[in-house]
């Protein structure tokens, strides 16, 4: 389905993809990630398929490709994400492999069909990211992509020919960006979703920040969540 522009309401209409539970400082998911499982849905993650979720956290994304079917492999750079998305995927006795790990760099060799990630995208008064706590699910950096810009650069190789990646991110991150770089290590990138929402309480808390640094205009009071989809040639 396509999503269109729309206030939060419209999350209530979106595929929840079943029970979650997590341990204490792992991401909760929100419209962010529901938005992408209704990018999942309809670009056809099906059975036979071997995805890649990336930044998995709770493993919501993972949960959801394999109940489609797909055979999965999660990862995420937190040990408390790391167990949630075991734990999850125990309770729903659904086939994921969850690694603990920087992105790819434990999967050296191995080829997907699809990558999919919701991955940290909220610029953040600082250079690098927190090495731990909760902000290391969101914060991202001076301009939201210190992770992003690596998925851009590292996911394509890890694509079988003909193979797509989804990844969902704010456009206070510059998605433009997202495409620039997709395109430029071979992938046909556009943004395919988008949803405007409220404010959530981690941008209200910087909103002044943001927009002394003129990523956020003063009228604007919602923020925009976008899908990136790219196909590998």
């Amino acid at each position: 389905m396509s999503v269109p522009d729309a206030d939060a309401g419209i999350v209530q209409d979106l595929p929840w993809p079943g029970r979650i539970v997590r341990l204490p400082g792992v991401y909760s998911p929100q419209a962010d990630s529901l938005l992408l499982a209704a990018a999942m849905r309809r670009e056809g993650i099906r059975p036979g398929m071997e995805v890649l979720d990336l930044c998995t956290g709770s493993g919501l994304l993972a949960l959801h490709a394999a109940r489609l079917g797909a055979r999965v492999t999660a990862v995420d750079i937190s040990r408390r994400a790391v167990a949630s998305a075991r734990l999850n995927a125990a309770l729903t006795r659904l086939p994921i492999t969850v690694h603990r790990g920087d992105l790819l760099s434990g999967l050296r060799g191995h080829s997907f069909d699809a990558v999919v990630s919701n991955p940290p995208y909220v610029p953040a008064p600082s250079l690098s990211p927190p090495r731990r706590g909760a902000r290391r699910a969101w914060d991202a950096g001076l301009d939201g992509r210190i992770v992003v810009n690596r998925i851009c650069d590292e996911a394509p190789a890890a694509l079988r020919s003909g193979g797509l990646m989804l990844i969902v991110h704010s456009v206070l991150s510059s998605p433009e960006e997202t495409v620039r770089r997709l395109s430029r290590a071979g992938m046909e990138a556009s943004v395919s979703d988008r949803m405007v929402i409220p404010f959530g309480p981690v941008t209200r808390g910087r909103l002044a920040w943001l927009r002394a640094r003129g990523l956020l205009p003063t009228h604007v009071d919602r923020e925009e969540l976008v899908v990136i989809r790219a196909r590998k040639h």
